[in-house]
């Protein structure tokens, strides 16, 4: 393995990646004044967003579950990455090469490299291999079933189109001269072991790459070409160290920017389908790679779109075939429905073509139709179950009503619940008090019985998965019994000198003694162990040494949290991170001052004991000292108004 990077080429490759920009590849960012933006949080899961980036200062915190750093940090985290295999992704995206303490250009086929980065560049290499191919004479019937599905030359480069060779270890055979591993091709699976040695996991199929939010090519999926029945029609890339299919979309790097400016995402069945979509002018299709529409998947699309609110118009629309799989289908999306905010739509042609048919037979104002007609998912799951039973008899509108108020009543919004309640007796043509009476009779049921008919509900599911799925517990340090003022202040002096240190060098001054809640006087404590505010060169390297003397995690989530919260100054427009010299001076001076005030209380008090056992001279002196100490905190008030 190679060794450390360079410090240098860190700091370049950190100075280079925006962190704003980084971070709004994988979750839409809002405003959230002072010159920080907001979002939904990657590393939990949450409903209203908790996720702070402090651009300006190169950080981020979630004041949800503690997690923050830069923009390193975030990429590790997010990406399950080590710490060189972060920056070389970063040094990728800013186009810097590397450099390694050993000295010389880091080359990763002579030295190794990181097992993810090697896995990337195989798969990039196939890709590549996979895209000459599709021009060779053995892909004839790859194009010809292109073009009959509409997709010329342009599209098959728009999306990376390839071919996979008929033969057992074309690809094997290519990748080994490119210094690739027997090791490296099957971990990345583009390989599997054959009798006589590794063979090419795709043969003779029009291949599609498949890519992360970051555009990096992960896997691949291969539509079957050939006659051969045994074989899949459809095969993906096994689950490997970078192809996760429980949190993967086909599309999502081709469509995430758009998705984020529109807040709208549309769910279609296969990679053609996608294609249509964004080809007739809906850029923000994408679609699941072999599994169902899940958990994972809705993460990434609540964090691209900041699902939060119900009301403000995002919405996600799954495109389903009419007939009863898509029906299927459906259902499963209304048992994952629940964990969203926004609403969720299911757009379905009635004549059951899907999304890339219907662009062949009607072009492509009729797929943005499709998925402009889209109904609710709690109407269509609804009207699928009324559409089981024969309403012009009343047993039917009576079994229709016991199939459809389980789902009524598995809808959490109260408001939403009795619309649909009202809804379902016009549909079935029966008395609103029945119908809510069915309702409230299905209520119990829904945590034992889901829409799907036997499994747990969304509701039961979601509780008893919470433990996993919440992050840990932040232990904190027990703040002592001290006036909520108080701790007010010493936390805005603590951001002051970690926000701006060079401003801040009053700081230094404060004893560790003035800071009553032991886990500020923990951060103080650090911040004296860097050097103080005094010795600060920059910002970022003042913040650096300040991490690297915290003496454990809950030290170091602290010191990122005061970091990139807010002050409590008033802001200039034009500039919202400045702060002005004048309020780091009050701020730190109101610690001081709260110190004085305490000692004063206290001398009063002594002044009380020993006047009561006539120690005459002890009075007179502390008394001098209890006025010197009056006229101190009578100046700070002056001078500071604290």
């Amino acid at each position: 393995m190679a060794g450390r990077i360079r410090d240098e080429d860190v700091r370049a490759v950190r100075d280079a990646s925006a962190i704003a920009d980084v971070i709004g590849e994988y979750l839409q960012l809002r405003t959230a004044g002072g010159g920080n933006l907001k979002g939904l949080c990657p590393f939990h899961d949450e409903r209203s967003p908790s996720f702070n980036v402090t651009p300006a200062r190169g950080m981020y915190y979630c004041f949800g579950c503690g997690e923050g750093g830069d923009v390193i940090t975030f990429i590790t985290k997010v990406e399950g990455l080590s710490f060189n295999e972060a920056v070389e992704r970063l040094a990728k995206r800013a186009r810097i090469e590397l450099r390694y303490v050993e000295g010389a250009y880091y080359n990763k086929r002579v030295e190794g490299g990181s097992e993810r980065a090697r896995l990337l560049e195989a798969n990039q290499a196939a890709a590549q291999y996979y895209r000459e191919q599709l021009g060779s004479p053995g892909a004839r019937i790859g194009r010809e079933l292109l073009a009959e599905r509409g997709f010329d030359q342009g599209a098959a480069d728009r999306f990376r189109l390839g071919y996979a060779p008929e033969g057992w270890d074309h690809l094997v055979r290519h990748l080994h001269t490119r210094g690739f591993t027997d090791k490296e091709l099957m971990t990345a699976g583009l390989a599997s072991q054959g009798q006589r040695g590794l063979i090419d996991r795709f043969r003779h199929r029009l291949i599609w790459p498949i890519a992360d939010v970051g555009g990096e090519i992960i896997g691949f999926g291969g539509r079957r070409l050939s006659e051969d029945k045994d074989s899949p029609k459809y095969l993906n890339t096994p689950e490997t160290p970078l192809y996760k299919k429980s949190s993967v979309l086909y599309g999502l790097d081709l469509a995430r920017r758009e998705i984020a400016t529109t807040q709208r995402a549309v769910v279609v069945e296969g990679y053609t389908d996608v294609m249509a979509c964004h080809l007739a002018g809906e850029g923000t299709a994408i679609a699941t790679c072999g599994t169902s529409f899940g958990e994972e998947h809705i993460k990434i699309l609540r964090r691209l779109t900041g699902d939060r609110n119900q009301f403000l118009g995002a919405k996600i629309v799954f495109t389903f075939d009419g007939d009863a799989a898509g029906q299927k289908a459906a259902v499963r999306a209304f048992a994952e429905d629940q964990r969203w905010v926004t609403q969720t739509y299911v757009a379905v042609q009635p004549d059951g073509l899907d999304p890339c048919d219907l662009r062949m037979a009607r072009g492509d104002a009729a797929v943005r139709d499709l998925v402009d007609s889209g109904v609710l998912l709690f109407e269509f799951v609804i009207r699928a179950r009324l559409a089981e039973h024969n309403l012009d008899t009343p047993e039917g509108q009576v079994s229709a009503l016991r199939a459809a108020a389980p789902v009524v009543a598995g809808i959490r919004d109260d408001a939403l619940r009795q619309g649909y309640g009202r809804q379902l007796s016009g549909w079935l043509g029966l008395e609103e008090d029945l119908v809510r009476a069915e309702i409230r009779r299905a209520a119990p049921r829904r945590e034992q019985a889901s829409v799907t008919g036997g499994a747990r509900a969304p509701q039961q599911q979601q509780q008893q998965q919470r433990p996993q799925q919440q992050p840990q517990v932040v232990p904190r340090i027990p703040q002592e019994a001290v006036p909520v003022a108080d701790q007010f202040r010493q936390r805005e002096a603590l951001k002051v000198a970690l926000q701006h240190p060079k401003t801040a060098a009053g700081f230094d001054e404060l004893e560790l003694t003035e800071f009553t809640v032991a886990r500020y006087a923990a951060i103080a404590g650090v911040i004296a162990k860097a050097g103080g505010c005094g010795a600060a060169v920059s910002e970022d390297a003042f913040r650096a040494a300040v991490n690297e003397h915290a003496t454990d995690d809950l030290e170091r989530r602290l010191i990122n949290e005061l970091t990139v919260e807010r002050l409590h100054a008033k802001q200039n427009p034009k500039q919202p991170t400045a702060v002005e010299p004048h309020y780091v001076a009050a701020t730190i001076s109101a610690v001081r001052k709260d110190s004085t005030v305490r000692m004063i209380k206290q001398m009063k008090s002594d002044l009380m004991r020993l006047g009561a056992s006539g120690e005459t001279d002890a009075v007179a002196a502390l008394s001098a000292k209890l006025q010197t100490y009056q006229a101190y905190a009578d100046q700070l008030k002056t001078r500071y108004g604290v």
